[in-house]
């Protein structure tokens, strides 16, 4: 056959070939929205292990009552995050601050490595930075993101430290000296080519709730000014899909995964934000939730790694912006999801570096001492007042500071001490109820000043912020009267005699109190302060001496109306 003869069957086998390209259609037309998935946590607080008491929700069994469920800790949450991303090759993992700082025993006897390394392990990519992630300083933070052992203890892990895998986000948080922000602003990912914004920042009142040493050089912007002044810069380079990771949260009444109802900080920040923010990602008050507001969809995880929020983005292709967003919130029960290997592996080396000091017994208790500020109308706690009472106890004698009277604050009790048993309470426990390393301070304090600062259990807080008081101190309040006079000021006692607004008591508080902290500035009126022993120590010694520990009768503080 001559060339000029297989000419045609040549044309008709290209145009075979291209009646078969035009005729089977492409996987994913160009046309169809572009699925991304994002997968969510807040307030990890270096929970490795499960926490006591793991989660409460509504009891389904039960119309009205709750229940708790085993959930949490990284063994588990890691399986979480495995299983639901795999639902969707276009996603990222990301959080919304406080992973570390205030954690248990396990962790922050190693500064927090332990599990800054777990969630590198998990495939945490990026998180803003939260309050709890300056406790300790900005050195201190950027060692945590860029690695390097401790400048004091030095490197105590079984591996050096290499510092975190994820990027660290602080938009609004500006280092005084360099005048640029601490880290980075924001983020971009991108999704088949489709570009994912994040702008993440923890919330303008750090200052007043990390000790003033920790905030030094630093200065904390405006949280809706931060952002919104973002959002133009994002656009100019082609993202409009945007998504606030933001340490700042609600109060909602719902369960963890609905929202009839939020309050708070978030709700006047959400409302405020430009129209091109499309998701927000909230923190901070450890709380469950699954929002709408302003038309936005906002969620937060509870803590603990408790729960992933699962949340499903439609993108536009062409506009490259936002055209749904849904969310739920998955419990991360332990009976549900398995331990991931790799993580069990990673708490156990750290666990036998800490074991002999974490198991040790150091008292019992009969029943379970909680924490719940609400479980009480007045505000008081089992726990809280044991801690009150075992501080002023370790400063009590002339020689520790003479004090007559101690004060905790409720956020400084971080859990309570479960039952367990025959009702041992070790290191480890005591340790998760206060794991900041505060120092006790006793100081003299103004009988006016002490009427102040009960007055600002409702001044400047986002909610009541019940101070927990010491055996022997009485007061009453008036829950129908307006904030700055509720506390009735002749009900205020020591030992049945009326505390005079001259006169002047030794009062023992922690070290965060005594620079203001917590929203509790009167505390700055003391004089002639004298440093005491950690809280923590303070609380195992007077657990050394008198168990098994009865609870108090919670008769210290009266609500009327």
């Amino acid at each position: 056959m001559t060339p000029i003869a297989r000419l045609p069957f040549a044309i008709a086998c290209v145009a075979l070939l291209l009646s078969a390209c035009v005729s089977t259609p492409p996987s994913t037309p160009p046309s169809a929205p572009l699925s991304v998935k994002l997968l969510a946590i807040n307030d990890f607080h270096g929970n490795l292990k499960p926490p006591a008491g793991g989660i409460r929700v509504a009891d389904p069994a039960q119309p009205g009552a709750s229940m708790e469920l085993a959930a949490g800790g990284a063994e588990y949450l890691a399986s979480a995050v495995q299983q639901l991303r795999a639902k969707n090759p276009n996603h990222i993992f990301v959080a919304a601050g406080d992973l570390v700082g205030a954690s248990p025993l396990l962790s922050a006897l190693f500064h927090d490595e332990p599990t800054i390394e777990s969630l590198g392990l998990m495939g945490l990519e990026v998180t803003a930075v939260g309050n709890h992630e300056f406790d300790n300083g900005a050195a201190e933070l950027l060692r945590k993101q860029h690695g390097g052992c401790h400048p004091v203890d030095g490197c105590k892990g079984p591996e050096p430290f290499r510092g975190a895998r994820y990027q660290y986000l602080a938009a609004s948080t500006w280092d005084l000296g360099s005048g640029k922000t601490l880290f980075p602003a924001t983020y971009i990912k991108r999704f088949e080519g489709v570009p994912v914004g994040f702008i993440g920042l923890t919330l303008k009142g750090t200052p007043g709730i990390v000790s003033p040493k920790a905030a030094e050089g630093l200065r904390f912007d405006d949280e809706v000014q931060t952002i919104n002044r973002l959002v133009p810069e994002l656009q100019q380079q082609g993202v409009e899909a945007i998504v606030v990771l933001i340490h700042e949260g609600g109060f909602p009444s719902g369960d963890y995964n609905e929202c009839p109802g939020i309050s708070g900080p978030i709700v006047d920040i959400v409302q405020r934000l430009d129209k091109a923010v499309d998701l927000v990602v909230s923190g901070h008050t450890h709380k469950a939730y699954n929002c709408r507001i302003g038309g936005r969809l906002v969620t937060s995880g509870d803590k603990y790694g408790t729960i992933v929020s699962e949340i499903d983005l439609q993108i536009d292709r062409r506009t490259r912006d936002i055209v749904s967003a849904q969310a739920s919130n998955v419990l991360v029960r332990n009976d549900r999801f398995a331990k991931a290997p790799e993580q069990s592996a990673l708490i156990a080396a750290y666990e036998e570096r800490s074991g002999p000091l974490a198991k040790r017994v150091v008292g019992r208790i009969p029943v379970s001492f909680t924490r719940d500020e609400g479980a009480h109308p007045a505000g008081e706690t089992l726990m809280g007042e044991l801690i009150a009472d075992a501080q002023l106890e370790a400063t009590a004698a002339p020689e520790n500071g003479g004090a007559v009277l101690a004060l905790t604050n409720i956020g400084g009790v971080r859990a309570g001490l479960v039952m367990k048993g025959q009702g041992e309470v070790s290191y480890e426990d005591v340790f998760s109820v206060q794991p900041f390393y505060n120092t006790l301070v006793t100081l003299d304090l103004s009988g006016a000043a002490l009427y102040e600062a009960l007055e600002q259990q409702w001044l400047n807080q986002p909610k009541f912020r019940p101070l927990q008081v010491s055996s022997g101190f009485r007061y009453r309040w008036d829950a129908s009267r307006p904030p700055g006079q509720r506390v009735l000021a002749g009900s205020l006692s020591l030992y049945g005699k009326p505390i005079e607004p001259q006169a002047r008591y030794r009062v023992t508080i922690n070290s965060f109190m005594a620079a203001g902290g917590d929203g509790f500035p009167a505390f700055t009126q003391g004089l002639a302060a004298r440093t005491g022993m950690m809280d923590v120590d303070a609380l195992v010694q007077y657990l050394e001496r008198h168990s098994p520990v009865q609870p108090s009768a919670l008769d210290r503080v009266q609500r009327l109306n």
